[in-house]
């Protein structure tokens, strides 16, 4: 399973703008082969930051993802927005277990 995790910085004024464009590859992302979550959030104390957080099945999938057109599409929408900074990592998991919940 590959865990991709990251933060993203944009000047509050284009928000309105990136969540709509977020809203829609957040959609269609999920219904991609081997897309196990996918989520930005709205950080509820700092205007302007989105925390990233998605799941894969392996790396072939998250590969695969980045070719679609909706990450063409969410990536032109990035390109007129103010990103004022950016940091996206993956991770390899070998599995995980459920901490709370069920």
């Amino acid at each position: 399973m590959i865990i991709v995790q990251g933060e993203a910085r944009f000047h509050p004024d284009d928000m309105p703008m990136l969540r709509k464009a977020g809203a829609e590859m957040m959609a269609a992302t999920r219904q991609e082969p081997g897309n196990l979550a996918y989520a930005f959030a709205e950080d509820v104390a700092s205007p302007g930051l989105v925390h990233i957080v998605e799941r894969w099945a392996d790396g072939a999938a998250l590969e695969a993802h980045f070719k679609t057109p909706h990450m063409a599409a969410f990536n032109a929408a990035l390109g007129q927005a103010r990103v004022l900074a950016l940091k996206v990592c993956a991770y390899d998991a070998s599995g995980e277990r459920l901490l709370a919940g069920g």
